[in-house]
């Protein structure tokens, strides 16, 4: 199965952005004449891998290495750098060209930069005296497509340069990455926006059409109605629960990158013991799509479903001698899927061998008394159990920001205790570590009383599941938690956000809504009302599409509920989801503990 999705099936044409996006590539390539070497990001390959074959690259002459600090190991005398504007990369290149100057390698080196160049680079370069030795130019992929109905911009740090180094540039991107969809696809007429880094998305993007004007008499009605932008600070408590759909357990397990996990060859069945084995996972594979966002409860249950079907019909097949030709016919096509569910099985087996231990249910259980906020003794105590146990620090820092998020803060007592709990467990390098979830409002003092409870029950955050195989509301998603974020989505398209305003306030950032019109944008305080129903099938012969930006990423869980959403009786929209990042607890809070140890260093 290819890993590059298939994208006949989305609601906008998102074969031509990457189509696009890959003529931009050769052309690159095709302008520097002769035999080149051609230099990657190790995390821009994987990007890379999600438009072009690596076979195309080659077929244009060009030699492929992944960047990286050793010397660069190939005869070309072209060199081209495509690298993300990331300061560490630029002194792997400086010293691959000092490298060369000793061996008398007579060669020419370019730069192309992912998705623009940018001052800091070029100053790290001129001080290392190689930037006249290089030919600049960029390379401008926003947004790549990871499946029919999902868009990221794969900038994998956004949140954490928001939140704690004060680095805003991912939001000029997230603006200029909608701006191009506009060129493609009309002007958005409803924006909705809501913290601090999508308003100011809103306002670059009203910028940008000024500037840079869309031709709205060439383009006829939108494809877009209506664009709806969330900070992931505005619900931070979401990412921190434990997902529960299959699609988000195998993130949450096997980290999902670039549309695909990465696993031994013995956990899908392979007999090649030791071998790392790519496994694609997107709506080119019938039954992945399928399963994807159901609970893993019933994605099991399915999966025997399924194969039980197919041994009953070789029973039957081998049974009887009447069957006609079509019967055979359809019985052989049902034997092509096949593979699919022996993958699924096993995949599938191997996330049960975590969900069946009793410590997860433990944990799931500590998760709903958190978002409940209920019994926090215990919770206390059972965080403070793991931290003596030394249990992996993301885990242990998933549920205390969960409990610091719900209560607004933990009193100071247990603060401090806890905090000096981590640094005897896991060591006094962490004390940056605690410092910067501080700065980013993931953990602190608690200094006023929580309005979490308060926004639980006017948003119905909190509901019973009965029944994970037939849901009703995108609460199924976590057993009984619907996630903050598309309760949000939902009033948005529904009604607007005028009827939740007072709720809104409650919850980090400023929120507005615009329309835009013409080449003058009315910013004006009056919040709209929803979409409509007049609205809701405003292209022709389709209904209107939504996109739903999540700046500073967004989960598995976040898309399937959406999906849900969309797939419900009377709801109107199709949703289009763009992200900086998918993301999950563990993957938002790695970089933070990442990078703390370096600024200790």
């Amino acid at each position: 199965m290819a890993q590059i999705p298939n994208l006949d099936n989305a609601p906008l044409n998102l074969a031509a952005l990457r189509e696009q996006s890959q003529k931009d590539l050769l052309g690159i390539l095709k302008n520097i004449r002769g035999k080149k070497c051609l230099v990657i990001d190790p995390k821009l390959a994987g990007t890379l891998s999600l438009i072009v074959q690596t076979s195309l690259l080659k077929e244009y002459g060009a030699e492929l290495r992944i960047l990286s600090p050793e010397p660069l190991q190939t005869e070309c005398p072209k060199i081209i750098y495509l690298v993300r504007s990331q300061l560490s990369f630029m002194k792997f290149i400086a010293s691959q060209i000092k490298n060369d100057e000793p061996k008398g390698l007579q060669r020419e080196y370019f730069l192309y930069f992912v998705p623009r160049r940018t001052v800091a680079c070029e100053k790290i370069l001129e001080e290392e005296k190689v930037h006249q030795k290089l030919t600049f130019g960029e390379y401008p992929l926003y947004l790549v497509p990871l499946d029919d109905d999902v868009l990221s911009l794969e900038l994998d740090h956004s949140l954490q340069e928001c939140l704690i180094e004060g680095d805003t540039s991912s939001i000029w991107h997230v603006a200029k990455a909608i701006h191009k969809l506009e060129f493609a696809f009309g002007v958005i007429p409803n924006v909705r926006a809501k913290g601090v880094a999508s308003t100011k998305a809103a306002e670059l993007l009203n910028n940008m059409q000024l500037e840079d004007p869309v031709n709205m008499d060439d383009m006829g009605i939108p494809e877009i109605n209506t664009v709806i932008l969330l900070d992931r600070e505005v619900d931070m408590v979401t990412p921190m629960c434990s997902q529960l759909t299959y699609e988000g357990l195998l993130d949450e397990m096997l980290q999902i990158n670039n549309g695909s996990v990465e696993v031994d060859a013995s956990i899908i069945g392979a007999q090649q013991d030791g071998k790392k084995v790519k496994v694609p996972l997107n709506s080119s594979d019938k039954l992945y799509k399928e399963i994807r966002d159901l609970n893993f409860e019933v994605v099991v249950q399915v999966l025997r479903q399924k194969a039980t079907s197919i041994q009953q019909d070789y029973v039957e097949v081998k049974s009887t001698n009447t069957q006609s030709v079509s019967e055979l016919k359809d019985f052989v096509r049902r034997l092509h899927s096949l593979p699919e569910i022996a993958r699924h099985v096993h995949l599938a087996q191997h996330l049960q061998s975590f969900t069946g231990k009793p410590s997860f249910h433990a944990r799931l259980d500590i998760e709903q008394t958190i978002l409940e906020v209920q019994n926090f003794e215990i919770c206390f105590e059972y965080i403070e159990e793991m931290i003596h146990k030394q249990e992996a620090i993301e885990n242990v820092l998933r549920l205390l920001v969960l409990l610091s998020l719900t209560n607004a803060g933990l009193p100071k007592k247990n603060f401090d205790y806890l905090r000096r709990e981590i640094l005897h467990s896991y060591g006094f390098e962490h004390m940056h570590l605690l410092y910067n979830l501080e700065k980013a409002g993931l953990l602190k003092r608690q200094e006023s009383r929580s309005n979490w409870v308060g926004i639980t029950r006017a948003l119905q955050l909190i509901v019973d599941v009965n029944d994970t195989a037939n849901p009703t509301d995108i609460s199924y998603i976590f057993s009984g938690y619907a996630p903050l974020s598309i309760r949000l989505v939902q009033h948005a398209v529904r009604s607007g956000w005028r009827s939740i305003e007072e709720l809104l306030k409650l919850l980090p950032g400023p929120h507005l809504d615009l329309k835009r019109g013409g080449l003058t944008i009315n910013s004006s305080p009056e919040v709209h009302p929803g979409l409509g129903a007049q609205q809701s099938i405003d292209r022709v012969g389709h209904r209107s599409l939504v996109l739903v930006v999540f700046i500073g990423g967004v989960t598995f869980a976040e898309i399937a509920a959406l999906r849900f959403l969309s797939a419900q009786e009377g709801m109107g929209y199709d949703f289009l989801i763009a992200t900086t990042k998918v993301v999950n607890g563990n993957t938002i809070l790695r970089p933070i503990i990442a990078n703390s140890k370096e600024g200790m260093m």
